[in-house]
C-alpha cells in the first residue's frame, strides 16, 4: 500500500497497542477462577487475545508478555518494559511506588492548575513542559490529529494552486477575448473609395525635361 494509504496509520504502530489500550484489566480470569492469582494483569503481545492472569502465563511461554499495573483506578505500565517495544517520547512519565511508569490511557482533567503552561494535547491535563502527551492513547490520538491536518492543509493548498490558476486562465481568455472586440479591423471598400482609387491610376505623367512629345 502507498504512502497516504488506508493503512497507513495503523502501521505507524504495533499492531497490539491498541487493543492492549481498550482491554479491561484487573478482573477475574475466566478460566482459573478459583485460583487466588487468577487477577488479569497481563498482556500477550504476541497472541493479543486479551487480559491474562499469571496462571495464563504458562500457556506463552517465550511470548512478550507485560504486566499493567494500577494508579489511582488507572491502567499504568513500567516505562522499563514498554520502551523496550514502543517509543514512547513526548509521553510524559510519573514515579509511582519507586517505579517510572506511563499511563495507558488519558486522565481528562476539569481545569488546569494555576500557572500551568503546558497541558496534554488531547485532553488537556496538565503535564511538565517537555512532554506533549500524558498518556500512550493520547499520544496515538494527538499525532493521528496532527497528521490528518497536515494532510487537509495540503490539499488545501493544492485547491487553492489549482484555483488560482483556473483563475488565471480565466482572467487571460478573457482580456485576449476583449483586445480582439476591440481591435480596429480593415473597412471593406466602397463604391467611392473604389473609383477614387481608379481615378489615381489614370493620372497622366509628363515627359523628361518637362517638354511635350509631339508625333508627326
Amino acid at each position: 500500500m502507498g504512502a497516504g494509504g488506508p493503512d497507513d496509520e495503523d502501521n505507524r504502530w504495533p499492531p497490539w497497542l491498541k487493543p492492549l489500550l481498550r482491554e479491561r484489566f484487573f478482573v477475574q480470569c475466566k478460566l482459573h477462577a478459583d485460583s487466588h492469582k487468577s487477577e488479569c494483569n497481563m498482556y500477550c503481545l504476541d497472541c493479543m487475545n486479551g487480559a491474562l492472569c499469571s496462571l495464563c502465563l504458562a500457556y506463552h511461554k517465550d511470548h512478550r508478555a507485560i504486566q499493567i499495573r494500577r494508579s489511582s483506578y488507572h491502567d499504568v505500565i513500567r516505562v522499563s518494559e514498554i520502551q523496550k517495544v514502543l517509543d514512547i517520547s513526548g509521553v510524559q512519565t510519573y514515579v509511582i511506588n519507586s517505579a517510572r511508569v506511563v499511563f495507558l490511557n488519558e486522565r481528562p482533567q476539569p481545569r488546569p492548575g494555576k500557572g500551568v503552561t503546558n497541558t496534554c494535547e488531547v485532553c488537556e491535563r496538565s503535564l511538565l513542559d517537555s512532554f506533549r502527551f500524558c498518556s500512550l492513547g493520547c499520544k496515538i490520538a494527538g499525532t493521528s490529529k496532527r497528521k490528518k491536518q497536515q494532510m487537509a492543509s495540503d490539499s488545501e493548498d493544492s485547491y487553492s494552486s489549482s484555483s488560482s490558476h483556473a483563475r488565471y486562465m480565466k482572467n487571460k481568455i478573457n482580456n485576449e477575448n476583449k483586445v480582439q472586440s476591440f481591435s480596429p479591423s480593415t473597412p471593406p471598400p466602397t463604391p467611392a473609395s473604389y473609383r477614387t482609387a481608379k481615378r489615381r491610376k489614370g493620372i497622366p505623367h509628363r515627359a523628361p525635361m518637362g517638354g511635350l512629345i509631339i508625333e508627326y
